[in-house]
């Protein structure tokens, strides 16, 4: 794990999503909290991305989760911008608001303060969502500083992609 959190580690796993992609004929849409556009990033490295990466949504604020992906206001005002249920709705208005095919969506606590006891530091919240319909969404909590809990987070997020994706 430790070689995928390097940037070049991240970039080779951002290959991987793009060659299963391209195999597929599939594009891809981001959803982005606390990592800020990190996989896009990651993505959009890969020269020629542009076949299978079709755009990157970074959501940082409530209001932005609204306008841009359709986050219902209820749901934000029930859950918090921290939860599997807020994941789903970005991972599936990431793809009702694009022309891809699957989508990721990240939204977390990268710290060093925002945390509870309920939602602490380093707890992030991932979705997988299918235009043809389906959405996973699952939670991880992540150690260290703020650049570490973020790396890690994006390492997750598209490893994530990669097992549903091959599945």
């Amino acid at each position: 794990m430790a070689a995928e959190l390097t940037q070049a580690g991240l970039e080779a796993l951002a290959s991987q999503v793009g060659e299963t992609l391209l195999a597929r004929g599939e594009m891809l849409a981001t959803a982005e909290s606390c990592t800020g556009g990190w996989v896009a990033q990651c993505l959009t490295a890969i020269a020629g991305s542009s076949v299978w990466f079709e755009r990157g949504f970074v959501t940082y604020s409530n209001q932005a989760k609204m306008d841009m992906l359709g986050v219902p206001q209820t749901l934000l005002e029930k859950h918090g911008a921290v939860a599997e249920a807020t994941a789903r709705a970005m991972a599936q208005g990431a793809v009702e608001h694009s022309r891809a095919q699957w989508s990721l969506a990240i939204t977390g606590i990268a710290g060093p303060g925002g945390g509870s006891a309920e939602k602490p530091v380093g707890l992030v919240c991932f979705a997988w969502a299918r235009a043809e319909g389906g959405c996973i969404a699952r939670s991880a909590r992540f150690e260290g500083d703020r650049e570490a809990v973020r790396r890690q987070a994006v390492a997750f997020a598209l490893n994530g992609l990669l097992e549903q994706l091959v599945n």
